[in-house]
C-alpha cells in the first residue's frame, strides 16, 4: 500500500499475528494484509532453543511487524488501531513515542474477531462519523 500524499484515513484490524490494513477512500473495499516475517530456518532454530531464546526471536519479530506497519502508517494523516488484542496498544505506544507521528491522528478501538466485511464496515462507519466536511 504506497501513497504519495497524506490526506487519507487508514483503518487497521490487528492482533500479533496479521494486520488488515483499510483505507477510507472511494474504494474503501480494499485491504492489504501484513503479517511478521517467520521463515522455515528461523523456525525450526526457534523451536530448538530455550524459552529466553525463543522470546527474544519472538520480540524481534514483532518489533519488525511493528516497523513495518508504522511505516505505512506515515502516508497518511489519521489512522485507527481496532482489534481484539493488546497489538494496537504496544504499536500504538511504539508510534506515539517516535516524533515522526506528531502530527498524526491515530486512535484505537477494541474490537473482536471480524470479517473482511465487518472490518470495512467498521472503518467505513468509524471515519464518517468522525470525519468533518
Amino acid at each position: 500500500m504506497t501513497k504519495t500524499n497524506t490526506s487519507s484515513s487508514l483503518g487497521i484490524w490487528m492482533d500479533h499475528s496479521v494486520a488488515h490494513l483499510i483505507e477510507f477512500s472511494e474504494q474503501t473495499g480494499i485491504t492489504t494484509t501484513l503479517q511478521p516475517n517467520l521463515t522455515r530456518d528461523q523456525m525450526s532454530h526457534h523451536f530448538s532453543k530455550g524459552d529466553y531464546q525463543k522470546h527474544q526471536l519472538e520480540q524481534h519479530q514483532q518489533k519488525e511487524f511493528y516497523t513495518a506497519l508504522g511505516k505505512v502508517i506515515l502516508n497518511y494523516d489519521k489512522v485507527l488501531l481496532f482489534g481484539p488484542t493488546d497489538a494496537k496498544v504496544e504499536l500504538f505506544h511504539l508510534l506515539e513515542a517516535d516524533s515522526h507521528f506528531n502530527n498524526k491522528i491515530i486512535e484505537m478501538k477494541q474490537a473482536d474477531k471480524m470479517t473482511e466485511h465487518q472490518q470495512h464496515a467498521f472503518v467505513l462507519g468509524y471515519f464518517l462519523k468522525h470525519t468533518t466536511v
